[in-house]
């Protein structure tokens, strides 16, 4: 019997999002996800099992060999750098936008900034590249606190409604890049495993271009 395909999946929204598109391609779990403490789970079909991971070990997982494929946001691919990975899809789903905030009415200093984010490795290049001197600094939750509390002149975050920004008298300022889900595969799996990964990535490829011209409409 020859070893199951392993797709990595993202919790969260992005997981609830990608669900009903999986099952589009023709794959379901066997067990609700969201009523048991498993990690890995059986599917519709038998050469496929999920594994369910934080967003930011997705990359990992698939890069590493340990999944052959995986679903993750395009802001964790561009801060873990997406080596020997391909991005064969985008799933359009889960979409927003990753931006620089800061206080509103606030004129940043054009030279040198401090800077929150959890994406440090995209905010050094992002400010590197506009010949900003950034220093940055790691935070892991409640972005809008810096500037607040004047730990940091700017935030680089993920917008969506920007109600949390406004509610904290902050406003969104550059657009760094536009976000949505992607579909991710090990280069080493595409290869060894093209046969079955070929059509898995072209059901998801046609759910996603019905569920767009539905979007659209007549």
């Amino acid at each position: 019997m020859s070893k199951p395909l392993i797709l990595a999946l993202s919790k969260g929204r992005i997981l609830k999002e990608t669900l009903p598109l999986l099952a589009e391609a023709g794959i379901e779990p066997l067990e609700p996800l969201d009523k048991s403490r498993k990690l890995l789970f059986e599917t519709t079909l038998d050469n496929v099992r999920l594994v369910i991971l934080r967003a930011v070990d997705v990359p990992t997982y698939v890069q590493m060999g340990a999944a052959d494929a995986g679903v993750a946001g395009k802001d964790v691919l561009l801060e873990h750098g997406a080596r020997a990975l391909y991005e064969p899809l985008d799933l359009n789903i889960s979409r927003c936008r990753l931006m620089t905030a800061g206080i509103e009415g606030v004129t940043p200093d054009r030279a040198r900034r401090r800077v929150a984010t959890k994406f440090v490795n995209i905010a050094r290049r992002y400010y590197s590249g506009l010949g900003i001197q950034a220093e940055v600094i790691k935070l892991y939750g409640a972005m809008e606190l810096a500037p607040m509390m004047n730990l940091a002149d700017e935030i680089v975050d993920i917008v969506d409604t920007g109600n949390t920004l406004r509610a904290n008298g902050m406003v969104a300022r550059e657009l760094i890049a536009d976000i949505s889900t992607r579909l991710v595969v090990n280069k080493a799996s595409m290869t060894v495993q093209h046969a079955r990964l070929g059509p898995l990535i072209e059901q998801l490829r046609e759910a996603v271009t019905r569920r767009s011209g539905e979007a659209t409409g007549p």
